[in-house]
């Protein structure tokens, strides 16, 4: 690694101030920046010091995707070669047949790697889509304004793939990233001062302007012509007992849905490490579950004849839709969610109020976790402002 310490340090002249390539400093630095610490220190008795910056803390959050990240993988793939193998084909259609047949790999539900390499197939374009639309969109406005690349794309950038269904045409997905980092952050001034989730943004906008490529039975499973609904819509059709699947196969994720967010126990995983390092607040968390489950329970004991979704049980509810995934590492954006910890509880209880209203109450849209949490970002500074004044006014009282 010295190597490339010396050689980085050997081009700083070109980048810094001054030099033939100074435009190109944001690029330099991300890049210096990314793979060794910071070499400049504050200096100073006034400064708080801290282990960690910017770019380790979306770093942290980002191996707390992995799992996540591995279940979009396998998922996209298992549910893709089960419904190839019940049609009793042994190779997918296109390139992508094509690549799995020069593997040796047949569409076998049953052969993990089969399946690992089939979802990849079609998550990993989407990725890489996003990352260089998106990263280029980063780019420019660093250097339009002459500041370091923000960090906050690292995480944006795995997240909105996550919440994507395998089906998605990759042109819809550059221009819903770019819309995402642009109207969403950067125009706003940045990572730090935007008000909603980029990430949720841009898929916001997706759904919006080509809902036919982002709802619907036929997107949710990679297989041309067919239709595979969600359990949401199958709830909402018939009600919970017609549901094909069973509750593990919820929890686990082995379900039809965008590609990283069906699998609860994978986000578990991820919350456990992110309350570990101290980077997700388990109180948003814990409030977005208190919020869904109390409502849906009390809509559960209402009941209705002409509303299917009053039938489904609260704990249901947790494990679709992607509202695990959504509560874990959507609502608890540091810079969208409320900042103080008397709001956080607020903020998460009105996240799990909205999912549950959306959902149960207005059937014609099953997910509601998106609309929810963006719902809340635009009131989380109402929120940290009552807090705060309630503190101020409590500690006048004691003074007087």
């Amino acid at each position: 690694m010295k190597v490339l310490r010396d050689f980085l340090d050997s081009q700083h002249t070109h980048f810094a101030k001054g030099g033939k390539l100074e435009v190109l400093y944001p690029l330099y630095e991300a890049l210096d920046t990314f793979v060794y610490t910071p070499g400049e220190t504050a200096e100073g008795a006034v400064h708080v010091r801290d282990a960690i910056d910017l770019k380790r803390l979306m770093g942290t959050v980002a191996i707390a995707l992995l799992p996540c990240i591995l279940m979009a993988l396998f998922n996209t793939g298992y549910q893709a070669n089960s419904v190839l193998a019940e049609m009793g084909q042994t190779t997918a259609a296109g390139w992508r047949g094509g690549i799995l047949s020069l593997m040796g790999l047949a569409t076998d539900p049953h052969n993990i790697i089969s399946n690992f390499v089939h979802g990849a197939l079609y998550f990993v374009p989407v990725f890489l889509v996003t990352q260089i639309a998106g990263g280029l969109c980063e780019v420019v406005f660093a250097v339009v304004r002459k500041h370091e690349i923000n960090e906050g794309f690292l995480v944006t950038g795995i997240l909105y793939p996550l919440t994507l269904p395998p089906t998605i045409p990759l042109w819809q997905v550059a221009i819903g990233i770019m819309f995402g980092v642009v109207i969403g952050k950067e125009i706003f001034g940045g990572t730090g001062k935007n008000f909603l989730n980029p990430a949720l943004t841009a898929r916001a906008f997706l759904f919006f302007a080509y809902p036919a490529q982002i709802s619907g039975d036929r997107v949710w499973t990679a297989v041309d012509g067919y239709s595979g609904a969600t359990i949401l819509s199958q709830t909402t059709a018939g009600g919970i007992d017609t549901v094909t699947y069973s509750f593990m196969d919820a929890f686990l994720g082995l379900i039809p849905g965008s590609m990283g967010e069906t699998s609860t126990l994978a986000v578990i995983l991820g919350a456990i490490y992110l309350i570990a390092t101290g980077i997700g607040s388990w109180r948003i968390i814990l409030a977005c579950f208190v919020g869904l489950i109390g409502t849906t329970a009390l809509f559960f004991m209402i009941g209705s004849e002409t509303n299917l979704m009053f039938s489904m049980p609260p704990l249901w509810h947790v494990v679709v839709g992607g509202f695990a995934f959504g509560a874990v590492f959507m609502a608890t954006d540091p810079v969208s969610a409320s900042m103080t910890e008397t709001g956080k509880w607020y903020y998460g209880l009105l996240i799990g109020f909205m999912v549950a209203l959306i959902r149960v109450v207005n059937p014609a849209y099953p997910a509601g976790t998106m609309l929810a949490i963006l719902f809340a970002n635009c009131f989380a500074p109402l929120i940290d402002y009552f807090v705060i004044n309630a503190n101020i006014k409590r500690r006048a009282l004691r003074n007087v």
